[in-house]
């Protein structure tokens, strides 16, 4: 298990090296100027257009721009957001916060561009069933000699988009916040049979598709966001004196890097960016399978939607845990991280209460993110193998909850870090490539929003 974890600590260094870098935050930066800034100065009307406005129940697609977001975001606002973030401190200080903001403030570039593409350049697959998301952007948009690029995708896809790291970091918390303090059971039993439970409900809920997923992520992740950002404020509120120095700590850190980097400022953006990755997965590729599934005719339309995916996730949701870590102190408390890193900082502010509200969250945004998650590796399996075969994708990935529950998270971290890495090369290149395309559809589509203003 040792020489596993080694092994994949080194390919997730090794993949996030210079070149990822410069693709991601390069690429992202190419999208926002390319674009002329032109998406966000119509973020009334992307909202207008979340809020259903141009819904049509006969545009192609199997659930409406609502359900394409919350299903997007049920798969990024969770562990990535409170779990990530702890990582982030714990492994680069309180500057990798601020290379998370840049991260995604570039990434809602990045997602206009990607998830446009997966409208866009929807394709079948071999049951005549309408299809998004990069491996059909990559084929149908730059030819059939790109499908190795597409086919590479759909491979680290299969295998990137799991549930173990989320499975892992909830059993954590159920352990810290219940069993421990109640002197129960933690060892390797206890986390299988909860693992096992775990994979029973999500069970129930993969295997009955796309529309299933975006109906019940629409109910449960727009409450769980107001009661943890609710909580958040309320820490935030009980400890304001320290409010302003931590966020002056975040961006003096960033340049610095004294805390955890040894003064390595590029070894900091890499950690900022790899967990900004992890947390809204602009650039990475799988926002567009789930966007790619959205009812509608205009390509645009549904990427902007998805640019608002980091605001929320990133922007809001990683900065309040961020914050609430810093204010706290929580983040000098020793060798904590991950999960009980963020339940120490509950703990701290809101005794007793704390930790069950925090509790409550992370099981509701692991669950909806595991299934996001189940969404994304059937399609990329699917693609490979055809539908009829691609349903047993949901067996192999409820095994992999149980994996996660009894697997150590450094090896656990590592190898995501190393699947979203190497998916974030064919969504990358493929999409500035395509980039003239989206920026035509654009200029298209805004001259016909004008026009009906005017």
């Amino acid at each position: 298990m040792d020489n596993l974890e080694s092994f994949f600590v080194a390919a997730a260094n090794f993949v996030w090296g210079t070149p990822l870098l410069i693709l991601l935050l390069g690429g992202g930066t190419f999208f926002m100027v390319y674009s002329r800034f032109l998406p966000f100065r119509y973020l009334g009307h992307a909202i207008n257009v979340l809020r259903g406005k141009y819904d049509d129940k006969d545009d192609p697609g199997e659930i409406n721009h609502f359900q394409a977001l919350s299903g997007a975001l049920a798969a990024t606002i969770g562990m990535g957001n409170i779990s990530g973030v702890a990582v982030a401190i714990a492994t680069g200080g309180p500057g990798a916060i601020f290379w998370m903001w840049v991260s995604a403030f570039f990434g809602m570039a990045t997602k206009f561009f990607t998830c446009t593409l997966a409208v866009m350049y929807r394709g079948k697959d071999k049951a005549g069933q309408v299809q998004g998301g990069p491996m059909y952007f990559i084929s149908e948009g730059l030819g059939k000699k790109w499908m190795p690029l597409a086919i590479f995708f759909a491979v680290v896809g299969s295998f990137g988009a799991t549930p173990i790291f989320q499975t892992h970091q909830t059993i954590d918390a159920i352990k810290d916040v219940v069993l421990i303090p109640m002197g129960l059971e933690t060892g390797f039993y206890a986390d299988l049979i909860m693992g096992i439970l775990i994979a029973i409900l999500i069970a129930l809920v993969i295997f009955g598709g796309v529309t299933r997923i975006g109906s019940v992520a629409s109910r449960l992740v727009p409450s769980m966001v107001v009661l943890y950002v609710g909580s958040v404020i309320v820490i935030l509120l009980m400890n304001l004196s320290e409010l302003w120095s931590s966020l002056v700590l975040i961006v003096t850190d960033a340049f610095t890097a004294k805390a955890a980097m040894g003064g390595m400022v590029g070894a900091l953006i890499l950690t900022g960016a790899r967990r900004a990755a992890f947390s809204n997965e602009a650039g990475v590729g799988t926002a567009p399978l789930m966007h790619g599934a959205a009812k509608t005719k205009e390509p645009v339309r549904e990427g902007l939607v998805a640019m608002l995916g980091p605001a929320i996730d990133t922007l809001l949701i990683c900065t309040m845990t961020g914050l609430a870590i810093l204010v706290t102190d929580a983040w000098k408390s020793g060798d904590l991280n991950g999960i009980t890193l963020t339940a120490k900082a509950f703990e701290i502010s809101l005794p007793v209460i704390g930790p069950y509200i925090l509790l409550l969250c992370v099981v509701i945004f692991a669950i909806t993110t595991i299934f996001g998650l189940g969404y994304y590796g059937k399609k990329c399996f699917s693609f490979l193998v055809g539908p009829r075969i691609g349903e047993y994708f949901n067996f192999w990935y409820v095994a992999l909850i149980i994996v996660g529950a009894v697997a150590t998270l450094d090896a656990i971290v590592a190898f995501i870090d190393m699947s979203y890495g190497l998916m974030a090369f064919p969504t990358m290149i493929s999409a500035i490539l395509l980039a003239p395309k989206v920026r035509l559809a654009a200029k298209q589509y805004f001259q016909g929003v004008n026009g009906e203003k005017t």
